[in-house]
């Protein structure tokens, strides 16, 4: 069994606390205040963004072109309308700990957010390699980097 935390001498309960003053309530579902930082215009990464579903994921698998480097595979079919869209396929064998496919994903999804505007009408699906899990976040960003632009620059092979 686990001690609760001791706040000033005593054992910690919420609502001591509460009556103490310590715990203040939660924002109400919604509320934002003025001066807080809105999300920049087509730098996000909505829903629409992403690869969600099977069909998505297996249209590109059977008709793509081909980035790899020493941490990422990427397959790419191009596609008539929609923008550019996202789907990861970080496989568990690569990266055995969650906390390493949690933290290449992470690094997978800032990369696309901020070049998803050049990468025009494509879909995109982006698999680790081993190596990926050593890496540093910022080897991996410098690979995707370098990924995106041969994508851009049309040197995708079939």
């Amino acid at each position: 069994m686990h001690a609760k935390p001791r706040v000033a001498g005593v054992l910690y309960s919420p609502h001591v606390a509460a009556r103490a003053g310590r715990v203040s309530a939660p924002e109400p579902v919604g509320a934002q205040l003025d001066d807080s930082p809105q999300e920049s215009e087509g730098f996000g990464f909505p829903r629409e963004a992403r690869l969600l579903d099977g069909a998505a994921f297996t249209a590109v698998f059977r008709r793509n072109r081909r980035l790899s480097d020493r941490y990422w595979t990427l397959l790419v079919c191009d596609v008539p309308e929609g923008g550019a869209r996202l789907g990861l396929a970080i496989a568990k064998k690569r990266a055995r700990r969650a906390h390493d496919r949690n933290r290449i994903k992470r690094v997978a999804r800032e990369s696309f957010r901020l070049k998803r505007g050049a990468l025009g009408n494509r879909h995109v699906v982006l698999m680790n390699r081993d190596p990926a899990c050593t890496a540093t976040p910022a080897e991996l960003r410098a690979a995707l980097e370098k990924l995106w632009g041969q994508l851009t620059a049309g040197k995708a092979r079939s």
